[in-house]
């Protein structure tokens, strides 16, 4: 269920169950036509002869011109019903030429030998371990001698970002997808082989295209002091100018200058500084927690986009900021699903609850109630922060 929430969320804001709004040039996100014909993408990476793409997360096949879903799993080796199943479709069904597949399990990895340029998964090229590279060339070698100049290109790591893999729920389509996450329709239809139409099914996994921006460029660097001139110390244009010093001329000697001088006032009392205006109260953490209770699943990247947080069925499920609420859904298993917006980009997920309190497009305060927690056998709310698309670990909002 937790790895369909992050998808859910997502598409509710494109796709609320009121009032759909097919291009979605409404007021969900702020995502315009023109600004999503405009951002720029990278090609996708080509796949290894068995039409694998590997991605530490996930792998995917791409299938060629005629393929049925069978011939697809006979040719990467997974069992032809799960790979169906998976994608919600038969097992004699004809795919489109480049059309992805996600599969339900790990197979070999891309190498030389299955025809790759080099080993997999995609990497992102921050992320390269270049240790193990060449560790792993030295033991390839065996006793022969190897000089880094010449190790086979074939032996590098593939690099490349990976993308979001969205799956498709009902009523969505090619255009709300593309609005959803700013790239072309065009660029989604080209990494995931859609037809002219830009036919899309439910329950069908899509790549999401990588912008370019994304992808990290080299920057050259310059030693340090090179190509900035350095500051010319003022004493260097102009010197000081002399000390001017003027003789002290005493007093002048009266009748009155023998008498001992009178003493001086006493400096009035300084009064205590209020402490209480001068100090001031620990910060508020930036959110509050939905519910009161022991955490019981702990946010971790690109395995659980959230927390789960225990609490008693019927507990009262809190907004943990002052926002809006963008959305509210179902999840595959029909169990309800609450997006709030916030400022800054932020985005609030509260999932595993029921008995709901408020309405899309309501204005909601910080604390107020938004629904209660779901019955079950171990009762509990799952939370999300987002920014953007982005999954956060909720605790650096809430500590």
């Amino acid at each position: 269920m937790r790895a369909m929430l992050a998808g859910t969320a997502l598409v509710a804001l494109a796709a609320c169950q009121n009032g759909f709004d097919m291009d979605v040039r409404g007021e969900l996100g702020g995502f315009s036509t023109t600004d999503a014909a405009r951002t720029a993408t990278v090609a996708r990476p080509a796949p290894d002869d068995r039409g694998v793409i590997s991605y530490p997360n996930y792998q995917v096949a791409v299938s060629r011109r005629g393929d049925s879903v069978a011939q697809v799993a006979g040719r990467v080796g997974v069992d032809p019903q799960q790979l169906a199943d998976y994608n919600g479709l038969r097992t004699d069904d004809i795919l489109r030429n480049g059309e992805i597949l996600a599969l339900p399990s790990r197979v070999a990895e891309p190498s030389p030998a299955t025809g790759a340029p080099g080993t997999g998964p995609y990497m992102p090229a921050g992320q390269v371990d270049i240790g193990s590279m060449a560790g792993a060339a030295l033991d390839r070698a065996g006793d022969q001698r190897v000089e880094v100049s010449t190790l086979p290109a074939a032996q590098s790591q593939l690099t490349a970002p990976e993308p979001v893999r969205h799956k498709v729920a009902r009523g969505e389509t090619a255009y709300t997808i593309s609005r959803l996450y700013d790239v072309s329709v065009r660029s989604l239809a080209d990494w995931n082989g859609l037809d002219e139409n830009y036919t899309i099914r439910e329950g069908q996994f899509l790549l999401i295209p990588v912008a370019v921006e994304d992808v990290p460029v080299p920057v050259a660097t310059q030693p340090p002091g090179v190509g900035s001139p350095t500051p010319v110390p003022p004493s260097a244009s102009a010197p000081l100018p002399a000390e001017q010093t003027q003789p002290i001329t005493p007093p002048e000697r009266t009748a009155s200058s023998t008498a001992a001088p009178a003493p001086a006032p006493a400096p009035a009392p300084t009064a205590a500084p209020d402490l209480g205006q001068t100090q001031t109260a620990a910060p508020k953490a930036a959110m509050d927690y939905p519910v009161k209770g022991r955490i019981i699943r702990d946010y971790s990247k690109g395995k659980s986009d959230g927390i789960d947080i225990a609490a008693d069925s019927g507990t009262a499920v809190r907004a943990a900021q002052g926002g809006t609420v963008a959305a509210i859904t179902s999840d595959a298993d029909n169990v309800r699903v609450i997006v709030v917006r916030h400022e800054g980009k932020l985005l609030t997920i509260y999932s595993n609850v029921d008995n709901i309190a408020v309405k899309e497009g309501m204005s909601v305060s910080r604390g107020q109630k938004l629904a209660e927690v779901r019955k079950g056998s171990s009762p509990y709310v799952h939370f999300e922060v987002r920014k953007g698309l982005e999954a956060t670990d909720p605790m650096d909002y809430l500590q």
